[in-house]
């Protein structure tokens, strides 16, 4: 398993946000978190890539201990194996958090060889294979301001990927785009998962979810309330909160 998180729980000034929350990803899995506003997404995968800490619990990354219980206690890894286990996790964020001073290409080139070291002419090899990938050749050397929202989201995700990790994160990537940019970003994401990248999720698009994912988790209230196949979760749902949501969503498209 390439993601094991058990027992998280995380409060921010006495709130508890997350509780007991556990779940796994194998290498190669999708895994799509769904669930309404404030209901803990986010900060699950903030606790999961190092962006927060946790209360309580357990996390292990490709067979790597991030956190564990020590006398009631979560104890953190060394600085070490934390930085190990970075390399080996993506985030790909809402807002696109591109350098507005570097072009496009820098922007993929710059962490390549200030977190990999590797040479300035193999990572500009990559960044352009990258950019030919996600069809974005033409504006490898425009500025972040010059690109669409849709395109900033496919130039984040490159460099991302430019990294070679071996787990990527996204936290609602297409909430920040007009409607008519979300589909050039989920077609991104799609051909990720059929190339078997193992990939978590959050993300508000349902029939995204229900078309990509192997695996499906609905969180509400800082707690897992199901998870199955998609067929399991969208279709066959036995669980009364889960159908609210998914009738409420479906209103609103509807109407949208």
């Amino acid at each position: 398993m390439l993601v094991r998180a058990e027992g998280i729980k995380k409060s921010f000034n006495g709130t508890e946000v997350l509780k007991e929350i556990s779940l796994g990803v194998e290498e190669g899995e999708v895994v799509a978190i769904i669930g309404p506003s404030g209901s803990g997404k986010s900060t699950l995968l903030r606790c999961l890539t190092q962006l927060e800490t946790v209360d309580e619990g357990n996390i292990v990354i490709n067979e790597k201990e991030l956190v564990t219980m020590q006398k009631d206690k979560a104890v953190y890894a060394k600085s070490a194996i934390q930085h190990q286990i970075r390399m080996d996790t993506g985030l790909v964020f809402q807002s696109f958090h591109l350098f507005p001073h570097y072009s496009v290409k820098k922007n993929i080139m710059d962490p390549q060889i200030r977190v990999l070291k590797r040479e300035k002419k193999e990572a500009e090899k990559i960044a352009g294979n990258l950019l030919a990938k996600l069809n974005l050749s033409d504006r490898a050397d425009a500025y972040p301001n010059e690109l669409s929202g849709g395109q900033q989201q496919r130039v984040a995700i490159a460099r991302a990927l430019a990294l070679n990790p071996k787990v990527l994160f996204f936290d609602e990537p297409t909430s920040a785009l007009d409607p008519e940019l979300t589909g050039e970003v989920l077609k991104v994401i799609k051909e990720l998962a059929k190339e078997k990248m193992t990939m978590v999720i959050v993300t508000h698009e349902m029939a995204f979810a229900r078309d990509v994912a192997d695996h499906v988790i609905f969180m509400d209230e800082g707690t897992i309330i199901e998870e199955g196949t998609p067929e399991e979760v969208f279709g066959n749902t036995e669980k009364e909160r889960t159908k609210v949501f998914l009738k409420r969503y479906l209103e609103n498209a509807w109407e949208s």
